[in-house]
């Protein structure tokens, strides 16, 4: 039943290949990033094979690369000469690696999860051990892993409880895929244990590598030159979804209409094929916007009297966090899970959360406790608690707090890389 469920799985995605070719090419539109190397998709590479000890990680997006970033860096510093190969599957992803490669590394697109493609793949790489990040098992590339002897390991892994009951629903996929995993390295005991549900044999639990990564010093401190040069409060949406930015917008508009003077919304949004879309729901709402992307260095003072900036730029995280008092943090008031807490307080950004943070569900709850965040039920009571927070004399404090947060839970890099080595 399983190799059947697997070929008709493969089948499948045989028959959608046209059509997430084109989805490819429509996405190049907005990211032109997505039309390079579109055989790589489809487990065509021209990069020539060398000799040497290669570790294949593979980080699919954003915020996978950018966890990715200190256990590729841990992996160096224990196994001095290795070679990179470094997949992704979004233009973020790859625009975000692109600056940990070292020479002699490879960047390349991961294919489509295919018999065929995959098989390339593995046949023309030949890495010693494939690491994914957090989420990314693939049944096809976990069986063809294990045809060729390949030690695949899961990074960072994190499953909630909605995503194990959406995956026992395909268990005849994914349960092998997570039996065949060498090693599932979880995040906290509570993910280990959803692990085990789904299949994983051999679990161990190392924390999370989010804690380690390291904000971009210089960006911090640009952003914190802006806000002491400027006259206003900052509040800052980060990483904001599809439907969250009217909700904020009409909640802002409406709390801010009497006050005196108030803080500057900042809004950066996850994904950048939507910066138009929120450029045009801001200034469709009466709202006098200033876009980063159209200006340098420092925001003259026809920027800083605008209501609203927009974030409309790539790996600048760390110079809004830095030039915001608070946080709103974006994916937590609709049910998407969250996004990124931990770069924000370790950027000394406290954060006002939504009731949906189960990617980050032990991060929130430990920053709820340190009283470095809050929780809230909506948009309005977030923009409520926001603005009441800029208005305390304790912000400074709080930074400081926020930025104190981060420190004792790191170390999970140096532990991830000891168990991905040992497997070699």
């Amino acid at each position: 039943m399983v190799r059947l469920a697997l070929w008709g799985y493969a089948l499948l995605l045989m028959a959608l290949s046209p059509l997430y070719g084109l989805r490819l090419l429509w996405r190049a539109r907005a990211e032109p990033l997505y039309a390079h190397a579109l055989g790589e998709r489809f487990g065509f590479y021209a990069h020539p094979h060398d000799q040497g000890v290669w570790i294949w990680v593979h980080a699919v997006s954003l915020g996978e690369t950018r966890a990715a970033a200190a256990l590729i860096e841990a992996l160096r510093a224990q196994q001095p000469g290795m070679r990179l190969l470094l997949t992704h599957g979004t233009a973020t992803g790859r625009a975000a690696g692109q600056p940990l490669l070292r020479p002699g590394d490879v960047q390349v697109w991961m294919p489509l999860d295919t018999p065929g493609a995959v098989r390339r793949f593995l046949q023309h790489f030949r890495p010693r051990v494939g690491v994914l990040m957090e989420t990314e098992v693939w049944p096809q590339l976990i069986h063809q892993a294990q045809g060729q002897r390949l030690p695949v390991v899961l990074a960072n892994g994190r499953l909630s409880e909605r995503s194990l009951r959406r995956g026992q629903r395909w268990g005849m996929l994914l349960r092998p895929a997570v039996q065949g995993l060498r090693l599932v390295m979880a995040q906290t005991d509570a993910d280990a244990g959803r692990f085990k549900q789904a299949g994983a044999r051999n679990l161990v639990v190392c924390g999370n590598l989010k804690f380690d990564m390291q904000p971009n010093a210089a960006q911090v401190l640009q952003g914190q030159g802006w806000r002491n040069s400027m006259n206003r409060a900052v509040v800052l949406a980060a990483s904001t979804r599809e439907g969250e930015e009217g909700l904020l917008l009409a909640a802002w508009k409406k709390q801010t209409a009497e006050v005196r003077d108030p803080p500057l919304l900042l809004i950066v949004p996850r994904h950048p094929q939507r910066f138009d879309e929120v450029a045009q729901l801001i200034t469709a709402r009466d709202f006098v916007l200033a876009r980063r992307s159209q200006w340098d260095q420092a925001p003259g003072t026809d920027v800083e009297a605008a209501d609203v900036w927009l974030g409309d730029s790539l790996n600048e995280m760390a110079l809004y966090y830095g030039v915001a008092q608070v946080a709103l943090l974006g994916g937590s008031f609709a049910p998407l899970g969250g996004q990124n807490l931990i770069e924000a307080l370790a950027c000394g950004c406290p954060v006002v959360m939504g009731p949906h943070t189960f990617n980050f569900a032990q991060a929130a709850e430990l920053a709820l406790n340190a009283e470095v965040a809050w929780r809230v039920a909506d948009v309005e009571a977030g923009v409520a608690r926001a603005l009441a927070l800029v208005k305390s004399t304790a912000n400074e404090s709080l930074s400081e707090k926020s930025k104190g947060f981060v420190s004792p839970h790191r170390g999970a890099a140096q532990t991830m890389a000891a168990h991905v080595l040992s497997v070699l």
